[in-house]
């Protein structure tokens, strides 16, 4: 805008050209002046909050332009703590003191991120609602609190312009978010770990741009209520006794469950509730029934991901139940098992009656162990998956492994010796019972234990 009317001054038609040529002089630098304004205040808009505050200390212009800086992130690292101050009452102290003085002093004005991360103190923060009242929160996009109390209350204007709200330990009640998520017509994401003030959660009707739910580890929820009527992705993750109303559920497209049981419960539940999912992932600890063979169909399911957790390998569960997700999946593509002995005769492995597939081409299973179901199954993938391209077995490895970039050691961090024992047995097993039977068509990769753990084993 600014230089449009800096063309205008300077072609500006004059009947004494002379006459006017100071003023308008004049008033060309003095738009080249507020161009220049523009420019740096832009430029200052792009750096981070340090980088952004020291400027702000050390020139005039960029003082101006630092009340109406976009992204405001507070963390210890951004004010300058280290892990000693924090544990200090003083030091945490002064640290919420500069976090009220920064947000009080901001004009509100132009701020499209907000985020607050006071997860190393224990002492209680109150984030101040004054700073978005009398509209001065409309221009925020995204929001991210984390250790702190939000108490919205009826006089709550709003956040117009809101399309993410991440809120994580954050004290507020399942009334309370009501009332926020009721003058949040904008919001896209809503995500919410470790509430657990949140009993009931209600999503209104009226949040009509929502399309991605994440309700993890709220401890005292019972509830979910979701009326929003456009949700296509949902993560869940909490206790199997929390009551889930989603609304219309046909449009999920994308699930994520972290709850016990969940393996037994997607294949018999989903298929009818959710007939349209493209991706599933399932993370179970404790799993009293095995994935049942049922006529359900997950007609347009790409990608599945079974994850179980409860153990390093589960040499009780029947993995070959596992199956049941292929026959219901003609269209998977993409296939991955998480965190699963056998040495008995090839001839007593079980077999699934078989059917081909004719779009899985890739499978991953990560903490391969000799479980002998786990071996049927992946034979079974073997012998039906006719367009299966590449299968990556991996056996249980590190958290932290030797290659890491920030492991300075070299070495990958501890086994446990019967977890290390499992994970050599699993490699022979793939070695006799998988790799005999693997087509040429498709590519093995098999990840052994790293060459770190052989002191460990034989020590």
């Amino acid at each position: 805008m600014l230089f449009h009317m800096l063309l205008m001054f300077l072609f500006l038609p004059s009947k004494s050209t002379f006459r006017l040529y100071n003023s308008n002089v004049e008033l060309v630098c003095f738009f080249l002046f507020l161009c220049m304004q523009d420019v740096l205040q832009h430029i200052h808009s792009l750096m981070p909050m340090q980088d952004a505050a020291r400027a702000a200390c050390a020139s005039r212009s960029f003082l101006n332009s630092w009340i109406c800086h976009p992204n405001l992130y507070f963390s210890k690292d951004t004010l300058g703590f280290n892990e000693n101050a924090c544990q200090k009452d003083e030091s945490v102290r002064l640290f919420y003191s500069k976090v009220d003085h920064i947000l009080e002093r901001h004009s509100g004005i132009g701020i499209e991120e907000l985020t607050l991360i006071l997860v190393p103190f224990g002492a209680k923060y109150n984030f101040p609602r004054s700073v978005l009242l009398n509209g001065s929160g409309d221009s925020i996009q995204y929001l991210h609190l984390t250790n702190c109390s939000f108490r919205p209350t009826v006089t709550f204007g709003g956040l117009r312009s809101l399309t993410k709200l991440h809120l994580c330990l954050v004290r507020i009640t399942g009334d309370e978010l009501g009332l926020l998520l009721s003058h949040s017509l904008a919001l896209e994401k809503l995500e919410l770990v470790s509430c657990d003030r949140i009993v009931y959660l209600k999503i209104p009707p009226l949040l009509q741009r929502l399309n991605y739910l994440e309700v993890c580890s709220c401890a005292k929820l019972k509830v979910i209520n979701n009326e929003a009527p456009n949700v296509s992705s949902f993560t869940f993750g909490g206790s199997s006794t929390v009551q889930l109303s989603l609304g219309e559920t046909s449009q999920m497209k994308s699930l994520i469950m972290y709850c016990c049981g969940s393996v037994f419960f997607a294949r018999a539940e989903l298929p009818s509730s959710m007939p349209n999912l493209e991706a599933l992932t399932v993370h179970s600890h404790t799993e009293r029934a095995y994935a049942p063979m049922l006529c359900s169909k997950f007609l347009h399911l790409r990608r599945l991901s079974i994850a179980l957790t409860g153990a390093s390998f589960y040499p009780t569960y029947d993995y070959l139940s596992l199956a049941s997700y292929f026959d219901a999946a003609p269209s998977l593509e993409t296939f991955n098992l998480n965190n699963v002995s056998i040495f008995a005769d090839p001839a007593d492995l079980r077999q699934m009656r078989e059917l081909q597939h004719h779009n899985l081409r890739i499978v991953s299973i990560t903490g391969f162990s000799s479980a002998k179901s786990l071996i049927e199954l992946t034979c079974h993938v073997l012998k039906s998956m006719i367009s299966l391209e590449c299968m990556t077995l991996e056996a249980p490895q590190s958290c932290v492994r030797c290659t890491d970039r920030d492991n300075k050691s070299g070495k990958c961090s501890p086994l446990e010796r019967d977890i290390l024992t499992e994970g050599h047995r699993a490699v022979m097993a793939i070695r006799r019972y998988i790799e005999p039977r693997v087509p040429f068509t498709v590519k093995l990769h098999v990840l052994e234990p790293c060459s770190c753990h052989a002191v460990d084993l034989y020590y």
